[in-house]
């Protein structure tokens, strides 16, 4: 009997912390979500702009953008890591330094 009950209040202390973490981060992710819709807008618009005042063509746009995105994804999935082993206050102020250089 004693261990039914620890299995019942076990989920139950799983599923009110899935529903406290799921409260806490969707209205971040929300946020990040709307940031990141705006971000794709400006490039949109930017890529306007160059194709009129500089003459880009589609290519060297795509080009340009591809290269973001290959360096995002080069820097972010390794930055990640090794967020987990320092921690994100060391982190952040190395890059903060790095950009300043």
């Amino acid at each position: 009997m004693k261990n039914s009950e620890q299995t019942v209040s076990s989920e139950s202390l799983e599923s009110r912390a899935k529903r406290r973490i799921t409260r806490r981060l969707m209205p971040f992710l929300i946020v990040l979500f709307i940031i990141a819709y705006i971000d794709r807008v400006n490039v949109s618009y930017a890529a306007l702009q160059m194709r009129g005042d500089l003459g880009f063509a589609s290519e060297v746009i795509g080009f340009g953008l591809g290269i973001f995105f290959l360096g995002y994804f080069l820097f972010e999935i390794p930055g990640s890591l090794i967020v987990e082993k320092w921690s994100a206050r060391k982190w952040l102020a190395r890059i903060i330094i790095s950009w300043d250089f």
